[in-house]
């Protein structure tokens, strides 16, 4: 399987920036729209399409975590009837329980098991920002971002037209003084905060796949190549641990090690997390979000898989040489994922 092509929207903040108004579809169909136009497919020529969206309105994002720690199955109680609705077995079971377990508290439980400072959080949050706007300020999101026309209301609710193609998150001025300063923002005496968490965000990206012997049938480019891919579960008290366990498993699949791999894209869900998982895989920071990750471009959760996929190839081909890469996440109610590209090579 190669990977053709990806591009991305830039990513807005949630609630108040340039897609505050833009829903799902629309930056959906602009990365669409832009990677068939890119290498000039039709449509009719894809096989399939498979859509990440998280936080979907009526949706509930728990149920197939859960139902595998139950093992319950129930066609009767459709979850878009009643999403709030848990069983009575869900909160009996300490694991499935746990999947309900807010996101930055189990950043917080991160902290304090495996002994993650305030201190190493904010100094990795400031490098995330630092990268992300040296990147912004050379240009280097440009080739992969798509620029989305789309309207925003004003307080007034009056309408503007608008183009948004800059990630919105970025804050070159960061310090960490401004940082240290900042309050907990899930528990009292806690150590993740709006500084060194992702940013909620909108955005959308997209990736076009195939296999080799069709992407040379149709003359397509080859951007990567998907060496192998793994999913774990890991405690749900827990979830930011995932890539920890899940990127081992993947570059052993790919037959490598994991000095063989060139840059490793490990999302920013939390600091607390990512620091954990790159210290307990002994990564050289260097090879890790070379140009900034979700604390400072944003994290749409549904989309940023894919982001990583577009951010991490399009660095490596800039790079110009043969080269590996990793693009992993931890996912809510505990689990961790995690695939290995190889860049071919100019």
């Amino acid at each position: 399987v190669v990977v053709v092509h990806g591009r991305r929207t830039a990513i807005g903040r949630a609630k108040r920036g340039g897609f505050k108004d833009t829903t799902p579809d629309e930056l959906l169909s602009a990365v669409m729209t832009a990677v068939l136009q890119d290498v000039r497919l039709r449509p009719e020529a894809l096989g399939d399409i498979c859509v990440g969206n998280v936080l979907q309105p009526g949706a509930g994002a728990l149920i197939a975590r859960v139902a595998q720690f139950l093992s319950v199955e129930t066609m009767s109680l459709r979850s878009g009837n009643n999403p709030g609705d848990i069983s009575s077995s869900m909160m009996e079971n300490s694991k499935a329980r746990d999947c309900l377990i807010p996101m930055g508290i189990t950043s917080e439980n991160v902290a304090e098991k495996f002994g993650i400072s305030r201190k190493k959080q904010d100094a990795f949050a400031l490098a995330s920002q630092q990268k992300a706007a040296k990147a912004q300020q050379m240009g280097l999101f440009k080739a992969e971002i798509v620029p989305v026309k789309t309207t925003v209301l004003d307080n007034e609710g009056n309408q503007k037209t608008i183009t948004v193609h800059q990630d919105e998150g970025v804050r070159p001025s960061t310090t960490l003084e401004g940082l240290a300063k900042l309050k907990p923002a899930f528990k009292e005496n806690g150590s993740t905060t709006a500084g060194n968490a992702s940013q909620v965000s909108d955005g959308a990206a997209a990736v076009l796949l195939a296999k080799r012997s069709k992407a040379t049938q149709l003359g397509l480019p080859i951007l990567g190549v998907l060496r192998s891919f793994a999913v774990v579960g890991v405690p749900p008290d827990v979830m930011g641990i995932g890539p920890a366990y899940a990127i081992p498993v993947a570059v052993q699949k790919a037959g490598l090690t994991l000095n063989d791999i060139d840059i490793y894209e490990i999302n920013e869900a939390f600091a607390s997390q990512a620091v954990y998982c790159i210290e307990k895989l002994g990564i050289p920071m260097e090879k890790v979000n070379p140009l900034g990750g979700a604390i400072a471009l944003g994290h749409p959760l549904g989309c940023t898989g894919a982001r990583q996929v577009v951010t991490l190839l399009n660095e490596l081909k800039r790079r110009g040489k043969r080269a590996y890469g990793v693009v992993s996440m931890c996912i809510g109610t505990g689990m961790g994922a995690a695939a290995v590209f190889e860049y071919p090579g100019n």
